[in-house]
């Protein structure tokens, strides 16, 4: 319990410090109560009632927190988190019914540190005299590969990997899909099927429910296929064939993945545009760290590129 209270004061103040680098407005408590909607649509309450309250409260607006931020503009506001997920992670570890978030927060903790690597290499804008600074764009796709093959490259090869690679990608074969993609497993959830997002996501693939079910998987508990290597490496295979069908490009399939085909698709439609690197800076932030890492990943594990894949 006297863990739990430190972990609890490091996470107030995590909090407190994100918000007020997000707008002087924002207050702590005005966070938890952002959070409480979100969560109640999102939030499996059955795996943080273990929390005690106040902590429940937190690890919430934390969540939500992470989840807002993935899903805005800027690449750069993603270095803000690290201190939060620093503070978070000791909580949702301490627990079996939340170590599912723990695993899925602690994948992603590339994307705040590289997110940090961009706020020191990309130069402030200018602002104007009586103005509001504009924001620090958001790095090119070209950079973004560079910066995540560079992180990569001396990465050793998961341990948690050797059990599902070889079967995983027998799936993949099956499915005439690229066999080196099961490294989307890595990025996904570093070969745990125990991870699962705060959206709901789950798996080695993290397929959300709606897509489990489009492609044949049940995802409620205690059947939940997701949670099976095999029926989960299936779907999200068949998922990777469609996407790749429709877009007949593996970028803009993998941001699709990630962000869902019809993002992709209304930023091609309004900027008429027909490749990844167009769209690229308008993209959910995790996604545009989501792509270049799974590209740098294949790159590391299987010495190929994503241009070089090609459909069984």
């Amino acid at each position: 319990m006297r863990l739990a209270s430190s972990v609890c004061l490091v996470l107030f103040g995590a909090l407190a410090a994100f918000a007020q680098t997000q707008d002087n407005t924002v207050s702590l408590d005005d966070l938890v109560f952002s959070a409480e909607q979100w969560a109640y649509d999102n939030l499996d309450e059955d795996l943080l009632r273990v929390l005690q309250p106040a902590d429940r409260d937190k690890v919430k607006a934390a969540l939500a927190q992470f989840q807002k931020q993935f899903h805005g503009e800027y690449v750069l506001d993603l270095a803000g988190l690290k201190d939060l997920a620093r503070a978070v992670l000791p909580l949702l570890e301490q627990y079996e019914e939340t170590f599912p978030y723990a695993l899925w927060l602690k994948t992603r903790l590339d994307y705040l540190e590289v997110a940090d690597q961009f706020r020191l290499i990309i130069p402030a804008p200018k602002a104007e005299p009586g103005r509001t600074p504009p924001p620090i764009p958001n790095p090119s796709p070209q950079k973004e590969r560079e910066i995540w093959i560079t992180k990569l490259k001396e990465r050793s090869y998961p341990p948690s990997a050797r059990p599902y690679v070889g079967q995983l990608k027998s799936v993949f074969v099956s499915e005439r899909v690229p066999p080196e993609l099961v490294w989307i497993a890595e990025v996904e959830s570093s070969f745990d099927p125990r991870a699962r997002s705060p959206a709901g996501a789950a798996g080695l693939f993290q397929l959300m429910p709606a897509t489990a079910q489009r492609f044949g998987l049940r995802s409620s508990w205690p059947w939940d296929q997701r949670l099976k290597p095999e029926p989960s490496a299936r779907a999200a295979a068949q998922y990777l064939s469609f996407l790749h069908g429709k877009f007949k490009d593996w970028r803009l399939a993998l941001a699709a993945y990630n962000a869902g085909e019809g993002t992709v698709q209304d930023l091609l439609t309004r900027r008429k545009a027909h490749s990844y690197d167009a769209i690229a800076r308008e993209l959910p932030a995790e996604t545009q760290m989501y792509v270049p890492k799974v590209e740098a990943t294949l790159l590391r594990r299987e010495g190929v590129r994503l241009a070089e894949l090609r459909l069984k």
